[in-house]
């Protein structure tokens, strides 16, 4: 019986336990749901209309902490003005830049976010990688809130609660200690830790504003190391990755284990009658900026520079002569975009080595000159051969800078060349950089072009490119094909035509200095308009019609490393279309008999299915859906990733019987296949395979597969 007591009462002090902490836990998560709610008075991007600050900053990357008597291996700081608008957002206006070692800063490092501005934001990056803000709407959602204290900070009561990320494995989070203000809910200090694929530190303090009751950061501390990761920890970094290439690739210049930032915010200005300039910028480097003596440092450094920040100057300077690294990063930048520099010259990478069925094997050589050789004028010109088609293609123009803050170039071009039937090429689209063209190696349908183009080119604003231009064209068929209006027939047929393109990107952020204008965040969506006219009559043009075409590009990251992308995309060309300038859905089925002998490279956007030729319409929609998985993680080299894809096209097309001497069908049933890709399974190979269904489904079910290789490398 007494065994039964005890035992009782260890049951009921156990559950009564278990209560106390389930009322706790429901309490701190009580006072962090009124804390996110109440983050629309506290979040300064909210509560107020206009606001300003002043920051210095300082930056190393070092290979210790420790030693006080040799240098870093990077370092910079700078003092530059944050404004903040409701309708603008946030700009960066640099008004000092100091960067040791290089004779001209290195802007691109002004583009990496080291730390976001705010830990109410709905992602909080670091370093460039992104995590839930702990007080954004998805914080209950992704972290575990514990009541740590009753405390004071800046002389006000305050609640310390820690919190830590739900699933860590799944979707990476923040851990550490938020101090709030007990009456406001607002943040008053911040202690991060994460030890994921870097393992960093922040400590942010904050300053209180007693008339608008608001509190906006005074200082933060960020530390990182390289963690347990294959990657470098380095500000000058970047990926190469085949069909398309982004920002700066190849190795890193200077790199350590460690980076510390420091920076501290000042002259605090909530005047609303301050404006904004260039407000469609995000960082914007002020004339002058790299330029400041001595003084003007010292008026903004918190505290003065160490000696081991002062030997990094003599240091790098003999670090970045001896190793060339100017150069170096100049080479990378470039070969980013597809060039590489040689002195005055940049060759274009596009036109070494191409293949196709209809050149074969195509080599060629081109480029433009750069800056070296003249910042208002520029000459370009290329020439390649195509082995099969044993034919001699060549480019020739040069070009004159008319503004050169609006990137407003005007240029005259000659070209003798092949393009592909049906194609439609957006303007502002036209530089793609892509170490191998995969949908290029399959295509057969050319016609030969003789074209001298004038275009302008002009950023309306940052996030607004234009261009337009004007063509005359002489047309010639390599494959049967006559047009026929009335009682004339055309196999060869001159066009002149008149474009305007324009691309919007409303999300990306741009930086401007000396360099000109940059982006320096992917944002979307991205929207890409075009209309062209052709004229007849006018320097002998023999066809009158008007060509529009607009498509709308949306990616979706999630925290847990899965992306769904979406591409819409819609064509109308009326009037006298020769099949030349009608329309396709990028087909990329090579019209072969088995599942293998059609075996080939995946496109990036094309229909895996269709066959070279099958339709062509003169209206058309495509609508596309890709889902990327979270990338299995087999080990640090290997992590494949599964992406699911569904693809629709619908389309029509007037007056078919013009077009004589092929044959080929319409899209008014609807186009539909479905797929999946399993990538980066060996050195950047892996393979996909697609179902072709619905209205235009064929007798054969062999016929409906389309089984291909991918190839998505990233160095």
């Amino acid at each position: 019986m007494f065994k039964q007591l005890i035992f009782c009462l260890f049951l009921f002090l156990l559950l009564q336990k278990n209560a106390f902490a389930q009322q706790k836990s429901i309490a701190v998560d009580s006072l962090m749901q009124r804390a996110i709610l109440a983050a629309e008075q506290n979040n300064p991007q909210e509560a107020l209309p206009h606001y300003s600050y002043t920051t210095y900053e300082k930056t190393i990357i070092t290979d210790s902490l420790e030693r006080e008597t040799n240098a870093h291996s990077f370092f910079t700081e700078k003092v530059s003005k944050n404004e903040f608008d409701a309708y603008s957002g946030f700009k960066e206006e640099v008004l000092g830049l100091n960067m040791a070692g290089f004779k001209e800063p290195r802007y691109e490092v002004l583009g990496i976010t080291l730390q976001s501005r705010s830990f109410y934001d709905e992602d909080f990056v670091i370093f460039n990688y992104r995590y839930a803000g702990p007080l954004s709407s998805r914080g209950l959602k992704n972290y575990d809130y514990q009541f740590v204290a009753d405390t004071t900070i800046l002389e006000r009561p305050s609640y310390a609660v820690a919190f830590q990320p739900k699933r860590p494995q799944t979707i990476p989070g923040l851990e550490g200690i938020l101090y709030l203000d007990q009456e406001s809910l607002a943040i008053q200090r911040v202690h991060i830790a994460i030890n994921d694929e870097l393992v960093a530190r922040i400590e942010q303090h904050y300053t209180y504003l007693e008339e608008e009751a608001v509190y906006l950061p005074k200082s933060s501390k960020l530390y990182i190391e390289k963690g347990e990761t294959s990657k470098r920890l380095s500000l000058f970094r970047g990926k190469v990755s085949v069909g398309t290439i982004e920002r700066n690739p190849v190795k890193e210049a200077i790199e350590g284990r460690y980076l510390l930032s420091t920076s501290y915010n000042a002259n605090f200005n909530l005047s609303e009658d301050e404006e904004i300039e260039h407000p469609n910028l995000a960082v914007e480097v002020m004339e002058g900026a790299e330029n400041k003596p001595e003084s003007f440092w010292k008026k903004y450094r918190s505290q003065a520079l160490t000696q081991r920040d002062l030997n990094s100057f003599d240091y790098l300077n003999n670090i970045v002569e001896t190793q060339n690294i100017e150069r170096r990063l100049a080479v990378i930048n470039n070969f980013g975009i597809g060039y590489y520099t040689v002195d005055f010259f940049d060759f274009d990478l596009t036109y070494p080595v191409k293949y196709n069925n209809y050149e074969g094997l195509r080599l060629g050589l081109g480029g433009v000159t750069n800056a070296s050789f003249s910042q208002k004028f520029r000459l370009e010109g290329y020439t390649a051969y195509g082995f099969k088609d044993k034919a001699l293609k060549y480019g020739i123009g040069g070009g004159i800078m008319l503004n050169e803050s609006h990137g407003a170039w005007l240029s005259l071009t000659y070209n003798d060349d092949l393009q592909e039937v049906g194609s439609f090429n957006y303007l502002t689209d036209r530089r793609v950089y892509s170490l191998f063209e995969p949908r290029l190696v399959n295509i057969t349908q050319f016609f030969d072009y003789k074209t001298l183009r004038l275009n302008q080119e002009y950023q309306i604003t940052p996030k607004i490119l234009s261009e337009f231009q004007f063509a005359k064209s002489n047309i010639v068929q390599t494959q049967d094909y006559r047009f026929v209006l009335g009682d004339e027939s055309y196999q060869e047929y001159d066009i002149t035509e008149a474009t305007f393109g324009v691309r919007w990107s409303p999300s990306s952020k741009f930086m401007r200095s000396e360099k000109g204008t940059v982006e320096i965040y992917d944002g979307y969506p991205k929207v890409t308009a075009q209309v062209s006219k052709g004229i007849s009559g006018l320097f002998d043009g023999d066809f009158d019609f008007t060509r529009v075409g607009a498509k709308f590009y949306y990616q979706v990251e999630r925290l847990n490393k899965s992306t769904t992308e979406f591409l819409i995309e819609g064509k109308m060309a009326f009037g006298e279309v020769p099949l030349t300038h009608l329309f396709h859905a990028y087909p990329n089925a090579p019209t072969k008999e088995t599942i293998m002998q059609r075996f080939s490279v995946a496109g990036v956007n094309s229909f895996e299915t269709m066959y070279f030729g099958e339709f062509f319409s003169d209206r058309i929609a495509t609508l596309q859906v890709k889902h990327h998985l979270r990338p299995f993680n087999l080990g640090e080299k290997f992590k494949p990733e599964m992406v699911f894809i569904t693809r629709y096209a619908i389309g029509d097309i007037s007056n078919i019987a013009r077009h004589q001497d092929v044959s080929f069908g319409t899209l008014d049933k609807g186009y539909t296949e479905t797929g999946f890709e399993i990538n980066k399974i060996l050195f950047g190979f892996g393979t996909s395979l697609t179902y072709r269904y619905g209205a235009y489904s064929l007798p054969s079910f062999a016929d409906n597969i389309a089984f291909k290789f991918t190839f998505n490398l990233q160095l």
